[in-house]
């Protein structure tokens, strides 16, 4: 097996390239991107309690708080900080938790769980907002336009092309977001001059006067903080484009996202009301001629977006596999290129979720009022891992404290801003992400309380026991290559399910023993394997070294293993039966998977109970074993064995003579 990930990059993500700023526009900026299909349309909304506030001052303290807010939080925490903290060159909130999981702290994992819950939750209403945002653009030249059904199909396509991959398509990705972006800054440019003074808002004193002086400063706060929701995706995309290459593009999208944003302000100054007449001023700057070339950009847009978040959230549960959030599942590369994944039961759940939340909203407007809950709470929970990352780096601890007190303050802020919007929406996505988060914490606990209760074995005290078995020809021969699938952390222990699986379940004899073992590692990319001989010529050990970007396809890696062994001789690369071997046909393999069964619940408190009801439910929701880790189910044996407390001492049964009752 090579170090070479399979696929990779068409570029070096640690440089800064022309290629790499154009991949970085079309998958990192696709949410933040599309962001002023809604933002001023949702300021508007929320300016109704906020009448008192003479109208130019109103406009120019929100586009002052929409700057400070893309300088703040995306630019500074995200795009300068955040993605410094990155874990052999990836990012997200669960290579942060990687990096700071070492410390041993309980509480980590919860904070991660949390904050991928409601990313997850967040990814859910980001394409069908952002898709129903640019067909509601329509409604300028044919008000009865069927916004809900025209959204569903689209939403119904970009699901249904994930399981192709999009390797192709995907190259238009990058000159369409330019393309996007320019008309952005262009139109949004040009009507800067019909009210120059709207470059007050990069006074912050413009924001400062809105929250002091409006009477419903926390609802327009709510409404600013829609420009901002992609920056989390953004710190996600790490790996796929890298820093520097980020860096530079975010400059252009800034850019062109602040023009348009003042010049959609300058229009609403001539224009105040124009959203209560149903126009949108993203639309309404547009010449007239220019609307319907617009509409389809904005949808390109928004389809861009929704596949970018998408292809996150396959890299999310990924991640969450890895440090064991979450069941293994069939994870698919159509593309042949590593960060082109597909998880056919996360896509399929996704897209049934996106569709139950177009239709309960039916308009984009109801549905900004969920929009941003959930994603601030994934931000607080990255604030939290970043500070700890910061303390424990060669940081000065006063920027550690300073960065939190001022982030927490900023952050705490958004959400009570948003936390308000609960009943008109927001419960959705607290629901979902809530769900998401119970599931995460289930398995993860789950598998703690398994782990407790598997017995585990010195594989010594059974070599000879195995060796004779080999040589016991009475016994029919199971396989010539015997597979088992172990979780073993110690090198010369194995469960005692195997040794129950090998001696008693079905006395299986065998040339060759596997035991296979797959052992995360921090570094996402690493690609290795070891071999321990632990009976020569008989049992072998196979630890699998893996990153977490790296699929579990045991299958493929144990067949490159095998052949390998083959080429050095180890063992014979030709069937051990005389018929075929003589037709050098390659031995028989044959797998293992052992599940446990329980039979003594009484050892559990409630709490463990209600635990392993939920785990029992969210494997149901994962693949099996030998899907999920790549194996061909034609040669899979799935057994079952008792899981035992060896503390547990079952009183006696006595025995009495039958014959003294019957009388």
């Amino acid at each position: 097996m090579s170090d070479t990930v399979e696929g990779g990059h068409h570029f070096d993500t640690k440089k800064l390239t022309a290629m790499g700023v154009l991949v970085s526009l079309g998958i990192v900026f696709g949410d933040i991107g599309t962001s002023p299909l809604y933002v001023m349309k949702a300021i508007m909304n929320a300016r109704e309690a906020s009448a008192s506030l003479p109208f130019d001052e109103y406009i120019e303290g929100a586009l002052s708080c929409i700057i400070w807010t893309l300088t703040l939080q995306t630019t500074l925490k995200y795009v300068i900080i955040a993605l410094r903290a990155d874990n052999k060159g990836e990012g997200g909130i669960l290579s942060l938790y990687s990096l700071v999981k070492r410390l041993k702290k309980r509480y980590l994992y919860l904070i991660a769980i949390i904050g991928a819950a409601t990313l997850v939750a967040d990814s859910i209403i980001t394409p069908s907002l952002t898709v129903m945002s640019a067909v509601e653009g329509l409604k300028i030249f044919s008000p009865n336009t069927p916004v809900v059904g025209i959204t569903l199909v689209i939403l119904a396509i970009v699901f249904f092309v994930q399981q192709f991959g999009t390797a192709s398509i995907g190259k238009l990705f990058g000159p369409v977001m330019v393309l996007w972006f320019l008309v952005l800054g262009i139109f949004g440019g040009i009507h800067i001059f019909d009210h120059v003074e709207i470059l007050k808002a990069f006074n912050p004193y413009y924001a400062y006067n809105l929250i002091i002086h409006s009477p419903s400063a926390i609802i327009i706060m709510g409404a600013v903080f829609l420009c901002t929701t992609g920056a989390e995706a953004l710190y996600s995309d790490l790996g796929h484009c890298g820093k520097k290459n980020i860096r530079m593009s975010w400059i252009f999208v800034k850019t062109m996202l602040i023009l348009n944003y003042l010049g959609q302000g300058a229009w609403l100054l001539d224009n105040p009301n124009s959203v209560a007449e149903g126009i949108n001023p993203m639309f309404g700057i547009m010449p007239e001629w220019a609307v319907l070339p617009g509409v389809v950009l904005a949808t390109f847009a928004a389809i861009i977006a929704s596949q970018s978040v998408i292809t996150g959230s396959f890299t999310m549960f990924s991640e969450a596999m890895s440090v064991t959030f979450w069941p293994n599942q069939q994870i698919d590369y159509p593309s042949g290129i590593k960060g082109q994944m597909y998880i056919p039961r996360i896509n399929w759940g996704l897209m049934v979720l996106c569709f139950i939340v177009v239709l309960y909203f039916q308009e984009s407007e109801a549905m900004e009022a969920a929009y941003g809950l959930t994603i601030t709470i994934t931000m607080l929970m990255t604030t939290i891992l970043l500070f700890i990352w910061l303390s424990r780096s060669r940081v000065n601890k006063i920027f550690a404290i300073g960065f939190i007190v001022l982030y927490l303050t900023i952050e705490l802020g958004f959400f009570y801003a948003n936390v308000i919007k609960f009943f008109d929406g927001g419960w959705l996505t607290v629901v979902l992400g809530g769900f998401i988060a119970v599931c995460m914490y289930a398995w993860y606990n789950g598998r703690r309380i398994k782990s407790k209760f598997i017995k585990f074995v010195k594989l010594d005290k059974y070599v000879p026991i195995i060796k004779d078995l080999k040589l016991d020809e009475t016994i029919p021969k199971y396989a010539t290559n015997l597979a088992f699938l172990s979780r073993a952390k110690r090198d010369d222990e194995i469960e005692s399910k195997i040794i129950y699986s090998i001696l008693r379940k079905q006395p299986k004899r065998a040339d060759h023993y596997f035991i296979l073992n797959i052992i995360n590692q921090e570094d996402p990319f690493t690609f290795k394997y070891t071999v321990d001989e632990i009976m020569p010529g008989t049992i072998y050990r196979i630890n699998f070294l893996l990153g977490f970007k790296i699929d579990r396809r045991i299958n493929d890696y144990f067949d490159q293993v095998l052949a390998d062994m083959m080429e050095e001789g180890s063992i014979p690369y030709r069937s051990s039966h005389p018929s075929l071997r003589s037709y050098n046909i390659p031995p028989d393999l044959k797998y293992v998977i052992i599940d446990n069964t329980y039979i003594n619940d009484t050892l559990l408190t409630v709490k463990e109970k209600l635990t392993l009801n939920i785990y029992n439910f969210v494997k149901y929701i994962g693949s099996d074993d030998f899907k999920a880790w790549g194996v061909s189910p034609h040669n899979v044996v799935v057994e079952s064995a008792p899981l035992l407390d060896p503390q547990v001492v079952t009183k006696k049964i006595k025995q009495v003579d039958f014959r003294h009752y019957r009388s």
